[in-house]
């Protein structure tokens, strides 16, 4: 069976105006880069987006204003992640009614001892199901929630709109590879995340996706078509090319990377991140610059 779910899907930042308050034209912008960086798809209010920094009320101005704005040119993730499950229900509906394509999730959890059983997360994955719009179940460390491949296998064969797996816990291709091998067709979409930093194993595992940062995805999604098109030394080469950049972003800067970019390149003005977050030390953010530049990413040029 050919996996209908392929590429480039990035999560989008969420610029803020210097003083904090959300851009919400430079969101467009965001969204408009993105779409020129040649994404196959865009995930918005993800952790990348520092959606645990955002209010009820701004994520859904954020989701009106990112699928209006997008309108169509490419599917759209909406995270919806939340403990409870009648607020991740009703976000989800509220992601379909505005024409979301995709919603992504991770299992309850809050802080580090409040985690969803897997009785729990099968739940509240099957509530979020019936609301009828494909799911992207995210795998992630920050849950802190453990997801072995059987229980993956079971949601992905009863649960009917679980179409999509992002993989990111440690060593993501040995999981990757047993959720693909145990699950079969029922895995629709097996992705990665983490920024690539381990995108390569993850393709030899058998991922059909990723999804990095907004940062340069245009060099990133390449590297994933030249992959599954057989051309595996072109994407050994394009790997090893960007590498740097994304150990970087990976292990130094975090979400705050795509931002610190995206001001160097002209599309927002401002890399702000709400307290408790740091700013990116000067050091730290000039190396990331530096590393950038031999690659000429779109990202640093699409708005000068």
């Amino acid at each position: 069976m050919t996996k209908p779910y392929t590429g480039i899907w990035p999560v989008a930042p969420t610029p803020f105006h210097a003083d904090g308050s959300i851009d919400t034209e430079g969101m467009k912008r965001v969204l408009d880069c993105m779409i020129d960086q040649g994404v196959d798809g865009i995930c918005i209010l993800a952790n990348f987006s520092e959606q645990f920094l955002i209010s009820d009320e701004e994520r859904a101005i954020l989701t009106r204003v990112c699928l209006e704005h997008v309108a169509g040119r490419v599917p759209v993730i909406v995270t919806i992640s939340h403990f409870a499950t009648p607020i991740v229900v009703e976000r989800a509906q509220f992601a379909k009614g505005l024409g979301a394509d995709i919603v992504m999730m991770m299992p309850p959890y809050h802080g580090a001892l409040l985690k969803g059983t897997a009785e729990q997360t099968f739940e509240q994955f099957r509530q979020v199901g019936e609301v009828g719009i494909p799911i992207m179940l995210q795998d992630a460390p920050l849950s802190g929630v453990d997801l072995p491949v059987p229980l993956l296998v079971k949601m992905a064969q009863e649960i009917e709109m679980l179409k999509l797996f992002k993989i990111e816990c440690p060593q993501a291709a040995a999981k990757l590879r047993s959720l693909i091998a145990e699950g079969g067709d029922f895995i629709e979409g097996p992705f990665d995340g983490e920024e690539a930093i381990t995108l390569l194993a993850d393709l030899d595992a058998g991922c059909t996706g990723t999804m990095t940062s907004a940062m340069i995805p245009d060099l990133i999604g390449p590297i994933v078509r030249d992959f599954l098109a057989g051309n595996r030394q072109a994407a050994i080469e394009g790997y090893a090319r960007v590498l740097p950049a994304v150990n970087h972003e990976n292990r130094q800067c975090g979400f705050r990377s795509a931002k610190a970019a995206m001001v160097e390149g002209g599309i927002i003005k401002s890399e702000f991140c709400r307290h408790p977050i740091a700013p990116l030390h000067p050091d730290t953010r000039s190396l990331l610059i530096e590393l950038l530049r031999p690659l000429d990413p779109l990202v640093l040029r699409w708005g000068k």
